[in-house]
């Protein structure tokens, strides 16, 4: 068995790096990437992480796997559960430890909106809207907060740089 965990630091590190599973009833269809997972948010281990954290996280990993599965024509939006609340176009996203997720972003008439969600009431239903017709290229937001997580997760490795003292 060639996977077997062969020292306490490997299996430390496993314990750390979180599990992903999808099953498609299309065979062809596009799951979620779980090497980001392992290679920029597994660096925090989740048990150091707070809810909110942890959960932005993950909706960024679902956010830029639905947006390449879109065409040149459509964006990332998402509907809410319960009451007519309408559709949100995501144009940012956050959180605020330990426990709150925000959105901002358009309704589909412009109208500037923010989603401010505690994580034990998260629910997030991503829908595709039409891009608006004055730009030319769909945002693509998913990639955007993914590049943003690779670079922090980046920052967090680099040793913080001290200044010399110097002798009076």
């Amino acid at each position: 068995m060639e996977d077997a965990i062969k020292t306490s630091a490997e299996a430390v590190e496993a314990d750390a790096l979180p599990r992903l599973h999808e099953v498609h009833t299309d065979p062809n269809r596009k799951c979620v990437d779980a090497k980001p997972l392992k290679k920029n948010i597994a660096k925090k281990p989740v048990k150091q992480k707070s809810p909110a954290e942890w959960a932005y996280e993950r909706i960024i990993l679902y956010i830029k796997n639905f947006e390449e599965q879109l065409d040149n024509q459509h964006e990332v939006a998402m509907g809410f559960a319960g009451g007519d609340a309408g559709v949100l176009r995501i144009e940012g996203m956050g959180f605020f430890d330990p426990d709150i997720i925000t959105f901002y972003g358009s309704e589909a008439t412009g109208i500037k909106t923010q989603l401010i969600q505690h994580v034990s009431q998260l629910n997030v239903l991503l829908r595709a809207l039409p891009k608006q017709a004055d730009q030319p290229e769909p945002n693509r937001i998913g990639f955007q907060l993914a590049a943003d997580l690779e670079k922090t997760a980046k920052l967090a490795k680099k040793p913080a740089k001290t200044k010399a003292r110097k002798k009076a």
